[in-house]
């Protein structure tokens, strides 16, 4: 077997480094996908297709988002459980993670084929663009099964301390949806002439090719989290897992659904203002991927870490851990935010052409709201490290404060006085008010007693499981003694 990462000993911070670039690295690939499939379109198809594309990202982004609060679940408690050495508790944990969400998933992609007119409509799409974002949103779903077992797979490989099997197959996903985007949007050779849905028909077959590769690779190094022989049971959801992880993972996910909704609500203050400030906002959107990169990857390493070191019992290494992700994340978020402000205008270039009307607005939303993502960059440490403990109700409710009443009403309430800057203004005012609350969570909560992250032994989890069906037999049993059933009159 392949020896494993361990976070629990050494020097903390090159070991976070270490974890960090190569989930750095996934996730710059991860945005490059979609950023290559902007360029294409936009380049290709014009801005209608950029607007929706951007629209239908948003649709696939909110409806994947509550799944990935379980993934974010599953990563701790396997985290959790190799810092306790106990590998068997985390493949059960991954095959309670498949067995549920593969089906979950193929119900996804069925059901969003069907709403994608009715999703759009909610998000009051420009009526010029509905055609194309229905195309590219009905073939787009039908990735989904790939992209969310990928992700499972990947923030639990990450929770084992492997940051770099995702990162190889991000990057084969990446290469091949980049060679397919141009052959399937123009007709070249072979292919159909697909337009919008080429780009989107790339997207889902790179998925599938990358997730199988991954599966064979997994298995032909023997990583700690395969399952092989009896193993294939764990695939059978344990109801012990899958409770715990319905506890932890729903309020992961709603944190995540309140931050889609308020992108939502964003959205739809943001089509209202015309085309070209949606394409707009899509390139900076584009560019604001790469500027959270850093945060997000230091988040996730961070997260990791801190997981398997309260596994081990080692809490003199989590505040070190937390204190070195934040001065990481203020070094490189800063030094990303000022590039992209040097070089706004360049940057929007890239994905909106040099003579699109929609570069001077892009140049705006950048200077009036990137600088932001460096409260925000403080805000993901902090949260990574409560959540590796278990703790995921507080900042739930620091999001919600946050996205609704603080960035919502800024854009809503002050639109009279600063106009469409009321909106891009609103995304800093949020990152803000969530930083400030996450330090006082992190600071004073009572988040470091958290103690029910532990996996159950499969042999109390079958007892109880076993208890809870003689218990319920026995029930019946009395209930059919205390009111035997009454003969017929005809009897």
């Amino acid at each position: 077997m392949q020896k494993r990462n361990n976070l629990t000993t050494g020097p903390i911070g090159p070991a976070l480094i270490a974890f960090t670039l190569p989930t750095l690295a996934s996730s710059i690939l991860q945005s490059a996908n979609g950023s290559i499939d902007t360029i294409w379109v936009g380049r290709l198809l014009g801005e209608d297709a950029v607007a929706a594309t951007t629209n239908g990202n948003l649709v696939v982004f909110l409806l994947t988002a509550f799944v990935f609060g379980f993934g974010m679940a599953s990563t701790i408690l396997i985290g959790q459980s190799m810092g306790r050495n106990d590998v068997t508790a985390a493949r059960r944990v991954v095959g309670t993670v498949i067995g549920t969400f593969l089906p979950i998933s193929a119900a996804l992609a069925i059901a969003g084929w069907f709403l994608a007119p009715a999703l759009l409509g909610v998000l009051e799409t420009p009526a010029e663009v509905v055609p194309l974002a229905i195309q590219f949103l009905q073939i787009v779903f039908l990735a989904l099964p790939p992209i969310l077992i990928m992700t499972m797979l990947m923030m639990a490989l990450r929770g084992a301390g492997d940051a770099m099997t995702p990162l190889i197959f991000m990057a084969v996903a990446v290469v091949v949806c980049a060679s397919l985007n141009p052959f399937l949007i123009l007709g070249i050779g072979p292919f159909p002439r697909l337009g919008i849905g080429g780009s989107a028909l790339a997207l889902t077959l790179a998925n599938y090719i990358s997730l199988i590769a991954m599966l064979i690779y997994i298995y032909r190094r023997d990583l700690p989290l395969r399952l092989r022989g009896p193993e294939l049971a764990y695939l059978k959801p344990d109801l012990s897992i899958l409770r715990l992880m319905v506890v932890k993972g729903f309020p992961m996910g709603l944190q995540m659904i309140v931050i889609s909704g308020s992108l939502l609500a964003m959205m739809s203050l943001v089509n209202r203002q015309g085309v070209d400030t949606t394409a707009a906002f899509g390139a900076t959107q584009q560019l604001w991927t790469y500027v959270q990169m850093p945060a997000m990857a230091i988040g996730a390493a961070v997260s990791a870490m801190a997981a398997q070191n309260i596994g081990a019992g080692r809490w003199d290494r989590v505040n070190q851990i937390t204190r070195t992700g934040i001065l990481f994340n203020l070094a490189l978020t800063g030094a990303l935010v000022v590039l992209l402000l040097l070089t706004d205008r360049a940057a929007m270039t890239i994905f909106l052409g040099s003579a699109s009307d929609a570069v001077a607005i892009g140049q705006n939303i950048a200077r009036l709201a990137t600088w932001g993502f460096i409260p925000f960059a403080v805000t993901m440490v902090l949260f990574a490290t409560v959540r590796a403990n278990g703790q995921v109700i507080w900042p739930l409710i620091i999001l919600f404060i946050s996205m609704f009443p603080v960035r919502l009403g800024f854009a809503y309430g002050l639109q009279g006085w600063l106009g469409s800057d009321a909106i891009w203004y609103s995304f800093p005012a949020g990152m803000v008010v969530t930083m400030l609350l996450a330090i006082v969570l992190y600071r004073f909560g009572n988040w470091r007693s958290e103690r029910d992250m532990r996996v159950p032994d499969a042999e109390t989890a079958e007892a109880s499981a076993l208890a809870a069906t003689v218990s319920g037999e026995t029930t019946s049993s009395i209930g059919a003694a205390a009111n035997p059933p009454r003969r017929r009159e005809e009897d």
